[in-house]
């Protein structure tokens, strides 16, 4: 839907406008955001959550942006909306915030914008919504305003209303209040809740559960079909699992993220979609996921990728190096659980060169993060000063994998299971081919902060890893 013109008449002559906050000005809900905050990082107070609620939203309002105020600076905001209303506001119109939040955050939110003559707003006692948002406007401004809103909530405060505004409203809501109401403007929905939804499980990190065929393609298990079957409820099972990790990582970083010049475009960061949607989504992936991986066989393992994937989000990702640590053994354990499931288990071999592998591309998105940030990392542990160090310490750790992968090949008791060894020494030279690549491009800038999210994007990418299955294809079959 295409915004709707507003009238030519001169501002001044309009009545005052007031503005809805959570919703309307900015995309996101401060209340639920801080209820979210607290069950992350103060779960211990929910019980005392309960307790303010009983006592009233207002309460709850009020005592929740005490402990977690607003960051005005990274909120966001719907840019379209407050650019009309400075150009309301420069006309000589009264703009003013009326909205449910708690004054605290209100004001703080107001200041920053700089285009409000006042703010009506929820004060620990009554929490100012529908009803009895309308009576005190209509109590402020008795010959009439304009209300800009979003959502069903706010029919009654258009009801009361001279005009309404509709800014980012579903498409049914837009419709009712066009039928029964006097429009002064609509802000067409910019984003889709489900795909801001489907954007933030990442499914295009899926590619990295393909890890669970590994064991199975290296044991030469090509031509099992239960092998195959039992693999691919694996892939899917762990596929949900990390898809509701995600979206609970991303629950759980929304302030941290919106300080970062990527990742404040995450769909919960920049309100594309509610949180509680996520929520559900996340608990419904585990369930489903959880199902999967036991009809897969490889139900301890995929709990135990869960707890760990949990505990990094919750706790290791702020510490220094043991961050990295995790992130590469969360990679191994995608290949344990596909020898799990598949009935060919991962050899020491293959455990080691995949701990020294993903160690090294840990530190190198680690790396790459520091270098954007260009400061000290926010909800890390990692300074500015960090990245050279980090760069060294990665090139080690994947120079040893390449050197594993050489020791490997150099043990007699492996070569009887290849027609034709000697094409194996192309792997660790694509290894090296790789990750020297990966390397100099971060070191240039040129790098996505996941080494893994630029391979499968970078054509040469495509090359080596079509030649290093080539090598080995060649090795077992001739």
């Amino acid at each position: 839907m295409l915004d709707t013109p507003a009238s030519a008449v001169d501002a001044a002559t309009r009545p005052p406008l007031a503005v809805d906050l959570d919703g309307t000005l900015i995309r996101c809900d401060l209340f639920i955001e801080a209820m979210i905050r607290l069950g992350f990082e103060r779960p211990w107070l929910l019980p005392r959550l309960v307790v303010w609620l009983t006592r009233g939203r207002a309460h709850a309002k009020a005592r929740l942006a005490e402990m977690f105020p607003p960051q005005p600076e990274a909120l966001p905001y719907d840019e379209r909306l407050i650019a009309w209303l400075r150009e309301e506001r420069a006309g000589g119109r009264t703009v003013v915030l009326a909205t449910a939040s708690d004054r605290g955050a209100a004001e703080a939110v107001a200041r920053h914008v700089g285009c409000f003559d006042g703010v009506f707003a929820s004060d620990g006692e009554i929490n100012l919504k529908s009803q009895l948002k309308a009576e005190a406007l209509i109590a402020a401004f008795p010959e009439g305003f304009a209300y800009a809103g979003n959502e069903s909530a706010d029919i009654k405060v258009w009801r009361a209303a001279a005009s309404a505004v509709v800014v980012n409203a579903p498409r049914r809501l837009v419709r009712r209040a066009a039928a029964d109401f006097a429009i002064e403007r609509t802000f067409a929905q910019e984003h889709d809740a489900i795909r801001g939804l489907l954007k933030a499980m990442r499914p295009q990190q899926w590619s990295k559960n393909f890890l669970v065929f590994l064991p199975m393609l290296v044991g030469q298990g090509w031509f099992d079909a239960s092998a195959w079957r039992h693999a691919l409820l694996a892939f899917m099972a762990l596929s949900f699992v990390a898809s509701s990790i995600y979206l609970v990582n991303d629950l759980a970083d929304i302030g941290a993220d919106r300080q970062h010049p990527r990742k404040r475009h995450r769909p919960f960061a920049r309100g594309s979609a509610p949180p509680v949607l996520g929520i559900i989504a996340a608990i419904a992936l585990l369930a489903s996921g959880l199902t999967l991986g036991r009809a897969s066989g490889a139900l301890l393992p995929l709990l135990v990728y869960a707890a760990t994937s949990a505990l990094y989000t919750f706790v290791v990702k702020r510490i220094t190096l043991v961050d990295v640590f995790t992130l590469a053994g969360l990679y191994t354990l995608r290949i344990v659980l596909g020898g799990v499931a598949t009935g060919f288990p991962a050899s020491d071999w293959l455990l080691a060169f995949s701990g020294f592998f993903f160690f090294g591309l840990a530190l190198a998105k680690r790396a790459a993060e520091v270098d954007v940030m260009r400061s000290d990392l926010i909800g890390r542990g990692y300074r500015a000063s960090d990245g050279p160090v980090l760069k060294r310490i990665g090139v080690g750790a994947g120079m040893i994998s390449a050197l594993v992968l050489a020791l490997y090949l150099r043990d007699p008791t492996r070569a009887v299971h290849y027609a034709t060894p000697a094409f194996l020494w192309a792997l660790p030279a694509a290894v090296v081919f790789w990750l020297s690549r990966v390397w100099i491009k971060l070191d240039r800038g040129e790098m996505h902060d996941d080494p893994l999210a630029f391979a499968l994007k970078d054509p040469t990418s495509w090359v080596v890893g079509a030649l290093a299955a080539a090598a080995f294809a060649t090795a077992v079959l001739l």
